[in-house]
């Protein structure tokens, strides 16, 4: 990571806009900022929770494990993320685990760190309140989809928030550079893979999205978004 140091990412990291610089080298020193190979598990469900992580680049999915070995994806994360968070909760085990979809940076705070900057930084700890609100949010909009839709309206509505919060609009088109596979579609929208293949290839045959093992065009957004 050649030029590229702990506080170069902190000083682009969302989160910590308005933090003093002096702050920021204070921060700096607190933190360890590590390599991540993709498919490398960064912690696993039931670890001691005591650290923070910050997602400077490449892609991390957060999931859950049935006792009979079922996987149910809870998150994807990308860079400017931060999570682990829920440690400052009260909580002294990870509920999820958490794996590298490809190479990433991550940049790791201990518990104690973190909970002495939310202290003394009052609007970073509005922040970081907002950020935990949210993504209670999205919990909740995801378990109100798994109770009242069908699993082919989960999958369609996935690729349209999909598309709205990773893609890049080329013209008229949608662009997604994707690590995902149809399985882990299939674990974010609680369907199988089978159902998640014949509803993307519906979609190809319908001229509204493309897609390929690393990329995902939506070529007709609109109608993505209107689809019944």
């Amino acid at each position: 990571m050649p030029g590229k140091s702990k506080l170069w990412y902190l000083e682009n990291f969302n989160l910590f806009e308005g933090l003093s610089q002096e702050k920021m080298m204070e921060l700096d020193k607190k933190l360890s900022m590590s390599n991540v190979d993709k498919n490398e598990i960064i912690y696993f469900a039931d670890e001691p929770s005591n650290s923070i992580f910050l997602l400077k680049e490449g892609n991390v999915k957060l999931a859950r494990v049935s006792d009979d070995g079922k996987e149910a994806i809870t998150a994807i994360l990308k860079p400017g993320e931060i999570f682990g968070e829920l440690a400052i909760t009260g909580g002294s085990s990870r509920d999820d685990t958490a794996i590298a979809l490809d190479k990433a940076v991550i940049c790791t705070i201990s518990k104690e760190n973190f909970e002495n900057l939310l202290i003394e930084n009052p609007k970073f700890n509005l922040r970081i309140t907002k950020l935990i609100g949210m993504k209670l949010q999205r919990v909740a909009r995801n378990l109100e989809n798994l109770t009242f839709k069908d699993s082919s309206t989960r999958v369609i509505e996935f690729l349209t928030g999909y598309a709205e919060e990773y893609g890049k609009k080329i013209g008229d088109e949608i662009f997604i550079k994707t690590t995902l596979t149809h399985q882990d579609i299939a674990n974010l929208t609680a369907t199988s893979r089978q159902t998640v293949t014949t509803v993307m290839n519906n979609l190809k045959d319908k001229k509204i999205i493309e897609f390929s093992r690393n990329k995902i065009i939506i070529k007709n957004p609109e109608k993505l978004r209107t689809i019944k």
